[in-house]
């Protein structure tokens, strides 16, 4: 508040141009406001200031307006408007940054520039997540859109950030759209095509008080640009948008200078059809009021690489290059959108077929590399499951808080067979039931499939001279039984460096094979890392108090003794099964 008070004692001002307060802003004041109609020229319209909602949000109001000029009398409010700058007797009051719901009349709600101005002023610290179990969707992560109860039961929301999609798929775009809309931004496919500005910085000059621009988080084969408005340009400092685009705080999102095609007039919501030209800046700050950036500098973006071999009657091989965002909450949704639509593009998504997915993602740190190696069988759905397979391990990587894990490069490999490649693991037995210690027992595990296919493998294990008497379980089971397993330990101890964080994700079972996992009742312990199977009574109470307080999860219920890779061929193994032998003196 202090802050907010000494911004309007001191006369603030942007680029040169002084500001209006909202203290000194009345109903009937009349003013314009700026915005690209149409290529790179900015275009003025009428505003007529209608009253002052006060403290809609956290010490935060709002200037209702009614907007008229152009075409707006056809449009209503354009997604892609926001940030458009509007003055009053040549001062500067704030951006268009809302609307209301279906409204006859393009009536906006406009941001203080003052609100506005303390987004680099106090900034907002980098989002940190802690390693959960990702569910792959990008509105689980982050607030969902705001929007302001007005008087009557009407909706004053932040105007849609129009996003334009280059190159991908429809399926793609209607299969992430849900979640995109639930955090304010409306997806347009082949709209602009997102545009791909190359790899150089263009002349910030050519950038003004509103201009349109276009958060590029991804470009090349395929694109994608969130658009908005030039607020004003301050030694710099670019504002824009007068709302947040995904509130995600502290960033490094490049954007460039973009050129509006045509506008298209809906009965939902009007926007803009634009394409990025070239690079002119970073943003650096994305807060619910502003997203805020620097002029002439480039961001860091990743090289992405996605190849997609076809196995079946027709042999075919496409490789998708790309340049990505380094964000540890957009990275890997992008990259699930994008293999996501390389699979769609290329492969049919109904019928029997297989994909398997290998791959690297690197860091800059010099970290040990993230191992992708997984296989998805079925008829229907397996665009999504592969790509979480991709998405998943990039997350709790980038997510987890290590600032070391900041990714340098991703290539991945995709290969399709026209056939359901999966087996069930269907049968486990022992060659005995009572096992002495020093002696060897024959573990036998069958696995079917359709069409009358079987496997059967057989492991022996010796059990270990001085070993306890009591149950011995032996259990044959899938890569996701295992993993879950490994995973709950690590939750009750997580990994204290980025390096044992690696190492733990470069050790989940693969699902092309079956695991016999042999073990005791009695719980096991992670200490430094490494798991500490039947400790002493004293030592495993410290550690069942110490571990479980981590992350209010009871210690593992059981203590693994040994663990045998069973591979059973290119297919994809499912199921579990337990059986007892009991070791006798």
């Amino acid at each position: 508040m202090r802050l907010l008070c000494c911004l309007l004692a001191a006369g603030v001002l942007c680029a040169g141009v002084p500001t209006l307060p909202l203290k000194d802003i009345r109903p009937g004041m009349k003013g314009i406001g700026k915005t690209v109609f149409s290529g790179s020229r900015i275009d003025e319209f009428q505003v007529e200031i209608l009253g002052i909602l006060e403290n809609v949000g956290p010490r935060q109001s709002l200037i209702l307006a009614k907007l008229s000029g152009g075409p707006l009398a056809q449009t209503g409010i354009l997604q892609g408007m926001s940030g458009s700058p509007v003055y009053i007797d040549g001062k500067l009051i704030g951006a268009v940054a809302l609307g209301f719901e279906y409204s006859k009349e393009p009536i906006a709600g406009i941001r203080p520039i003052e609100e506005m101005l303390q987004v680099t002023r106090a900034p907002a610290p980098a989002r940190r997540i802690a390693a959960l179990p990702w569910d792959g969707k990008l509105d689980s992560l982050l607030p969902p859109a705001e929007n302001v109860l007005a008087p009557g039961g009407a909706r004053l929301v932040n105007i849609a950030t129009p996003v334009s999609f280059g190159g991908f798929t429809r399926a793609t775009i209607e299969h992430f759209a849900p979640q995109l809309r639930s955090l304010g931004l409306e997806p347009l496919q082949g709209a602009g095509g997102g545009g791909n500005p190359g790899t150089t910085l263009g002349d910030p000059a050519a950038l003004q008080p509103g201009s349109m621009i276009t958060v590029q988080l991804l470009s090349g084969d395929m694109s994608v640009g969130a658009d908005g408005t030039v607020t004003c340009i301050d030694n710099g400092q670019v504002y824009a948008f007068g709302h947040r685009f995904l509130s995600i705080g502290t960033t490094d999102l490049p954007f460039a200078r973009a050129e509006v095609l045509t506008l298209l007039p809906t009965y939902n919501s009007s926007f803009k059809i634009s394409t990025a030209r070239e690079w002119v800046g970073t943003i650096t700050q994305d807060s619910s009021t502003a997203i805020a950036g620097q002029l002439g500098r480039m961001a860091a973006m990743v090289p992405v690489s996605i190849r997609v071999r076809s196995h079946g009657a027709v042999q075919r091989s496409d490789t998708y290059q790309m340049r990505m965002v380094n964000d540890r909450v957009l990275s890997p949704f992008l990259l699930q959108m994008a293999v996501f639509s390389a699979i769609d593009a290329t492969e049919r998504s109904i019928g029997d077929s297989s994909f398997s997915i290998t791959g690297e993602l690197e860091f800059e740190t010099g970290a040990a590399p993230l191992k992708i190696e997984n296989m998805y069988a079925g008829d229907f759905n397996l665009p999504a499951q592969v790509s979480m397979a991709a998405a998943v391990p990039l997350a709790y990587a980038m997510q987890s808080g290590f600032d070391s894990l900041r990714l340098k490069r991703v290539a991945l490999d995709i290969a399709s067979f026209p056939e359901k490649r999966r087996l069930q693991i269907d049968q486990v037995w022992t060659s005995k039931r009572e096992v002495r210690p020093g002696e060897s027992v024959e573990i036998t595990v069958v696995l079917t499939g359709e069409n009358a296919a079987e496997v059967t493998r057989k492991v022996t294990y010796q059990v270990p001279v001085g070993a306890p008497t009591g149950p011995l379980y032996f259990s044959a089971a899938d890569a996701n039984t295992i993993n879950l397993t490994d995973y709950r330990q690590m939750m009750s101890a997580p990994p204290k460096t980025a390096a044992q964080l690696v190492s733990f994700l470069n050790r989940l079972r693969r699902n092309t094979k079956a695991y016999l996992r042999v073990w005791r009742a009695e719980p096991s312990y992670d200490v430094g890392g490494e798991p500490l199977p039947g400790p002493p009574p004293s030592l495993a109470l410290i550690l069942a108090r110490s571990q479980s307080s981590l992350a209010g999860l009871p210690a593992p219920a059981h203590s693994r003794v040994a663990e045998f890779e069973i591979d059973a061929g290119n297919v994809v193994v499912s199921g579990s099964k337990t059986i007892q032998v009991e070791v006798k003196e």
